[in-house]
């Protein structure tokens, strides 16, 4: 009854979240940069994309509970939790540690942000065509994957922007190489597609979570340097 009321709330409340969230559609296809995105604050436009990152957080945390609740026995997820699975962003070069990130420049934290959210376009993509091949799967399910597949985007054009904005520079060369990052079988048995998947959803959870803290972090910089933990 609890995770029924949850999610009648989810639905119940995704219209008010859509109302009062923004803009950050800053780039058009060849990424250039529309005059109104240059024209908001640096304030403003740090405090959009927190919260843009927060909100995609929250809806990646419901889908992977509903995800788990629907898909995965309860052996499944001891699996999962007793198992080493590594994350497709871990090859991201991004420190993990708290005091790391703490010791990461305004610039890397930006560029972190960019190279995180860029790193999981492709792979929501495909989360959304592989849910389609499993049967009984919700349309809450399938919509909030939809959802956050494409704020995902609108938070990478906002990133840019702020790049441009905070460092007056476009963007930073990575070392890494973003093609070959995530790769995928459609061909695999259904138990090993949603142990795949499971995972998939896990780690973007996680990740998304860590965009919005090295976001934070920024913000703190930006107002009380000295007492950013």
């Amino acid at each position: 009854m609890i995770a029924i009321q949850g999610a009648l709330w989810a639905v119940l409340s995704w219209p008010c979240l859509l109302s009062t969230s923004f803009l950050l559609e800053c780039t058009d296809q060849d990424q250039v940069i529309h005059p109104y995105c240059l024209s908001i604050s640096q304030e403003k436009l740090l405090d959009r994309a927190i919260q843009h990152a927060e909100l995609i957080y929250r809806v990646s945390e419901e889908s992977c509970s509903m995800f788990e609740e629907i898909f995965v026995p309860y052996q499944l997820q001891l699996q999962r939790n007793q198992a080493a699975y590594a994350c497709l962003t871990k090859a991201i070069p991004i420190p993990n540690s708290i005091g790391e990130v703490q010791q990461m420049s305004d610039k890397w934290l930006l560029h972190s942000v960019l190279m995180l959210v860029q790193s999981w376009i492709e792979p929501l993509v495909y989360l959304q065509t592989t849910l389609d091949r499993y049967d009984g799967t919700p349309e809450m399910l399938l919509n909030k994957t939809k959802w956050v597949s494409d704020k995902l985007i609108s938070l990478e054009h906002g990133v840019i922007v702020l790049i441009k904005k905070m460092l007056n520079e476009g963007l930073l060369t990575t070392s890494y190489s973003e093609q070959g990052l995530f790769q995928y079988d459609m061909q695999t048995d259904m138990v090993e597609s949603v142990m795949r998947d499971y995972i998939l959803i896990s780690c973007f959870k996680k990740d998304s979570h860590k965009i919005a803290t090295f976001l934070k972090l920024l913000k703190c910089r930006q107002t009380d340097n000295y007492n950013c933990a």
